[in-house]
């Protein structure tokens, strides 16, 4: 769909072209010639902005190059937080609406009883440890503070792919350092292949805060998904996470860790649990709201 080909294609099938993600191994020359494609079969483009920096880059300049096509050539902009529009307000002077993103568990999981359990559960999931992640420097503080928490135990999850050579998401030692971890009983290890949804539910129900190791990125479905579930957030102080739904936040970002802030925000978590759950009929009726001023938002362009 992101072939100028495909569109002109397809321009007699679709009214509006709306793009949220997908497009990381185009070229900016490519984007453009998209652009010009849809503008010569009159097709308007929305933009929702997910990502001012690419979690999965570590380079910003390709993903701003592709920003920088995209942004101003859009016919309207969307994203999710009021720090997000603002800046792309300071860097591209466009206006993005701004609409919240609705839930991720689907309507029965909102309802769905949290598991009692006896311990404080805090879970880490570094998953492939994609370029925005520093979990090892997080994961030594948590370790060393949930030591201190009465009934509290650390889970750390991680793809076995970070463990092999042959992979691209090869990160020598990590996962050495967190069987070291392991064995001395400082956490729990769970090495696994990507859960699909039900067992994601699961996991994350099961814990009663799940800590982010980002150090740059802008928005999280995954902080949606624990709200949903009524399992709280350690978020990092970059992006905006912290203007998408309630958390606890710890300083983080391309500059380092602040070990202190993170201590500090596992207790505040500890101390008043339960954490903040989504009401099933305030998230049903903010999805209409969302769908509603899309709707709205197309209509204005045709």
């Amino acid at each position: 769909m992101l072939d100028p080909g495909w569109v002109d294609e397809h321009a007699d099938s679709f009214d509006v072209f709306h793009l949220h993600f997908g497009f990381d191994a185009q070229n900016p020359s490519r984007l453009d010639d998209l652009l010009t494609a849809l503008r010569g079969n009159g097709k308007p483009l929305v933009y929702t902005v997910h990502d001012l920096a690419n979690p999965h880059h570590h380079d910003e300049g390709e993903h701003r190059a592709q920003l920088d096509v995209l942004v101003p050539g859009a016919d309207r902009l969307i994203t999710l937080t009021p720090g997000a529009a603002r800046e792309i307000a300071a860097r591209w002077g466009r206006t993005a609406t701004v609409l919240p993103h609705p839930h991720v568990v689907e309507p029965d999981g909102l309802l769905r009883p949290r598991p009692p359990h006896d311990t404080f559960r805090v879970g880490l999931h570094a998953k492939s440890i994609r370029p925005n992640m520093a979990p090892l420097p997080v994961v030594r503080v948590l370790a060393d503070a949930v030591a201190e928490l009465p009934g509290a135990v650390l889970r750390v999850d991680c793809h076995p792919d970070v463990d092999d050579a042959e992979s691209h998401w090869y990160a020598p030692g990590v996962l050495d350092e967190l069987r070291s971890m392991s064995r001395e009983g400082r956490l729990e290890l769970s090495v696994h292949d990507y859960f699909d949804d039900d067992a994601l539910w699961d996991y994350l129900i099961g814990l009663d805060v799940s800590v982010l190791p980002y150090r740059f990125g802008t928005h999280s479905g995954w902080l949606e998904a624990c709200y949903d579930l009524g399992t709280a957030v350690i978020a990092p102080s970059c992006g905006f996470y912290a203007q998408q739904r309630p958390c606890f936040t710890y300083g983080h970002d391309r500059r380092g860790l602040d070990a202190a802030s993170l201590r500090d925000a596992l207790r505040r978590a500890y101390e008043e649990r339960p954490g903040p759950r989504a009401d099933p009929v305030e998230r049903g009726a903010e999805r209409v709201r969302i769908a509603r001023a899309h709707e709205l938002l197309y209509a204005d362009l045709l």
